[in-house]
Parts: structure tokens; sequence; C-alpha cells
């Protein structure tokens, strides 16, 4: 084994010449894979607490624990919080775009690189934000699945593609308003047949690329959480934030 990995130790540093490793937001050549230049990095904002007790939104101070923004207040989310890597603006979209729509795979695991600080601790499911099928066909993969299993390889959480269902195609949603969404999304989710075994009382993590309205993530936890899920929290790599970076 030895030999055949110092045989293709020169193939590699020919590959590495050719195809060396980029920056994810802009292509620039980087040191290493998944390492974003240093503009990029800087334009990047990371999110983290403090933050509000019950969504997770990002608070510019401490306000001291358990306290909750003026949202959460009003209207209690069902979902035990979303935790983004950052906040949605130009970079992050671009990583999001390039491995929903250019097939740039490999922006999964640069997605999950940087979720994975906020994994957390107690999570013993990931399940990712499913597609329809014919969604699924005719891209060829789900982005939540992919960065769901780069997660699971990351942590030991087992992962479970199968689980959340979702039962028929929805519109895009951008450009409605928040009751337009909910009514959009609603009833779209299904459980698979074993799925409450598989759930009952347990944490869930639901994984998806961008977190905007929240509609759809709150129509997964409803379903989630109606097969007996204990905690839901969506972990995502991009959040909207209502102070101006705004989604598609």
């Amino acid at each position: 084994m030895a030999r055949f990995r110092d045989y293709c130790a020169p193939m590699r540093h020919i590959a590495d010449l050719a195809l060396p490793p980029r920056c994810p937001g802009c292509g620039t050549i980087t040191p290493a894979d998944h390492r974003f230049c240093a503009a990029c990095w800087a334009s990047l904002r990371f999110l983290g607490p403090p933050w509000c007790a019950a969504c997770h939104a990002p608070f510019d101070h401490d306000r001291g624990e358990g306290a909750r923004c003026a949202a959460c207040i009003a209207d209690p989310p069902r979902h035990d919080g979303v935790r983004a890597a950052v906040a949605y603006g130009e970079v992050a979209r671009a990583i999001a775009l390039k491995l929903k729509y250019s097939g740039r795979l490999a922006c999964a695991a640069t997605m999950a690189r940087a979720m994975a600080r906020l994994m957390p601790a107690e999570a013993e499911l990931l399940v990712p934000v499913p597609l329809h099928r014919w969604r699924l066909w005719s891209r060829g993969y789900n982005q939540a699945g992919l960065i769901a299993a780069s997660l699971s390889r990351a942590h030991g959480v087992p992962f479970a593609p199968d689980l959340l269902r979702r039962t028929r195609a929805t519109p895009v949603l951008r450009g409605l308003g928040g009751a337009a969404r909910a009514r959009a999304v609603a009833g779209a989710f299904a459980l698979a047949p074993d799925a409450r075994a598989r759930l009952a009382g347990r944490m869930i993590v639901l994984v998806d690329d961008v977190h905007t309205s929240g509609a759809t993530a709150d129509a997964c936890v409803r379903a989630l959480k109606r097969g007996g899920a204990a905690r839901v929290i969506l972990l995502c790599w991009a959040r909207v934030l209502a102070d101006g970076e705004g989604a598609d």
C-alpha cells in the first residue's frame, strides 16, 4: 500500500498543478480546498450567539439568557431554532446557486464545513428538506441531502434522506407574502411509513441550504413533530436577515 501511495504521489502533484484549489466564492486560487480568498472571507458575516433563544436570530449584544426577539414574542416559532453559518449576502448567494443550479457538488462540503460549528451536541438524526420527485429527477440531486450527508460523515450523526418527503410540487415562493407562502407549502410534506418509530422522542436536525421566510421549514417541522420528534432545529448554510440582506 505504501508503495502504491508513493507511485500516486507524483500524479496527485500534477493534478494539483492542473486543477488547483479555488475559492468557492470567486474562483481565485487558494492554498487548499474549501478555503475562501481574503476578499470573500471578509465579506461573509458568520452568525452565532448572542442570539434569540427561540429562533436564533442574531442579537447585536447579549440580552441575557432566555431573551427572545420581538417576532418570537409575538408569534412563537414551531421549530426550536434556526442555526445558520452565515448571513445571506453576495458570496453566500453565489455558493448556494453554484450548488443548486450549476452542479458544483463540492460546494455542499464547503457549506457543511462552515455549518459544523453550529451542530447541536444533542443531535440524534439529520433530515434534509426534501425536493419533489420531479425536481429531483431534473436536477439529479437534492442539495440539502448532499449537505446533510457531508455533516453526517463529519459528525457521525445518522442521516435519513428518505424520512421526510415532498408529496406535491410547490411553486417558487419568491415574491409571495407570508400568508401566500404558508398556503403554498401547506400539506406538501409527509413522512415515510416507518418514520414514527425513527422520530419518537428524538432531537432532529433539519438541514437546508438557505433559510428565507421560514414557510418551508415550518411545514417540515410541523410534519416531523406530528410524527413524534421531541425537538427540531434547522441547520443551514445562509439565513436571510431582517436587516437588509435579501434573498432571490
